[in-house]
């Protein structure tokens, strides 16, 4: 089933690509059709069938044409998806909700993998994959699997433009609520453990979009913060209080609290499969709450704001306001720490 909900008129730009979007439902995703519809591509959303978005998708999908896919079925993407017709590169938003191994390894690898067999079929010349940059350490398994499609994509022939953004917005979102009912803002150690450059979904979707054409992001893995100086948990309390016009109260959870939840969780899940599943998803918190979204400097081991690249102009300090001041908060799906 295709549906029409703006017809294209064609390129106007000797640049302008067919492009079919994976992902497109998320919060990146929908950004990212806004990207390349306002920068003149010709786009294709892959939606599953029972997706859940608006009613109102003219809004949700202004200017692209939607067709119902079932990305993780092979036979699927070449017969809904393609379906004989010309692509010039594809865009994957998509990711695993969970984080879990087997949701990891369907989804950031298999079902990737099968996109990629049915690209490559279709005559897709360039593919252009979200990633993450915590991929760089890889202590998870559904960072594993990301790096494994990585090299996959790598080794494909394909063009390929690997984006890693780091931290984005919404999952630095979780504590306002908190912070609204006179709670304190809460904070591993002493909140100075880890740092972040933020992205906005615009900014992010800018970039992803320029990745078509701008031949210094083809054949590269491309690590991508959000613009100023890198920030840390408790940089993040202090503006959020700032905001609320409310003196800084803080509460220290130590990491060892955290190293016993998901030593519990795991000794409970070798009897009790659900208890596994949220081991994995304590230690994926754990992650979060001691490791920095930065370039890591492969010879000394660190994280380097200096070398982690800036795009855009969205400020987390912006976007604290506007939700302060009504905008909803988008939804930080199942990897929030807090």
């Amino acid at each position: 089933m295709t549906g029409i909900v703006n017809d294209w008129t064609g390129p106007s730009d000797p640049r302008s690509r067919r492009v079919c979007v994976l992902g497109a439902t998320g919060t990146t995703g929908r950004a990212t059709v806004t990207a390349l519809v306002q920068a003149g591509h010709d786009v294709v959303c892959f939606v599953r069938p029972r997706a859940k978005y608006p009613a109102d998708t003219g809004r949700l999908f202004k200017g692209a044409t939607i067709k119902q896919v079932h990305a993780a079925d092979p036979e699927s993407l070449a017969r809904d998806g393609f379906a004989g017709e010309r692509f010039d590169a594809l865009v994957s938003c998509m990711a695993s909700r969970t984080g879990n191994p087997g949701d990891a390894w369907a989804v950031d690898y298999r079902a990737h993998v099968d996109a990629l067999g049915a690209a490559k079929t279709a005559g897709v010349s360039h593919f252009v994959l979200v990633s993450a940059i915590c991929v760089q350490k890889p202590l998870l398994e559904f960072q594993r699997a990301k790096l494994a499609f990585e090299a996959a994509l790598i080794g494909s022939g394909l063009r390929y433009s690997i984006v890693r953004p780091t931290a984005f917005f919404k999952s630095l979102s979780g504590q306002i609520g908190r912070l609204r009912d006179g709670r304190p803002f809460l904070i591993f150690g002493d909140g100075t453990l880890t740092a972040c450059k933020p992205i906005s979904d615009r900014d992010l979707a800018e970039f992803i979009a320029g990745c078509l054409t701008d031949e210094s992001r083809w054949n590269r893995i491309l690590p991508i913060g959000g613009p100023g100086e890198a920030i840390t948990p408790r940089r993040q309390g202090e503006m959020l209080f700032e905001l609320l016009g409310q003196a800084p109260r803080f509460r220290s959870v130590p990491v060892a609290l955290l190293d016993m939840i998901v030593s519990s969780l795991a000794a409970l899940g070798r009897v009790a499969p659900p208890l596994a599943k949220k081991a994995e998803l304590a230690r994926i918190g754990r992650y979060y709450a001691t490791e920095s979204m930065l370039t890591l400097d492969p010879r000394t081991g660190r994280y380097d704001a200096a070398a982690t690249p800036s795009t855009g102009t969205d400020r987390l300090s912006d976007f604290y306001r506007s939700v302060l001041a009504g905008a909803t908060a988008p939804d930080r799906g199942d990897h929030a720490v807090f």
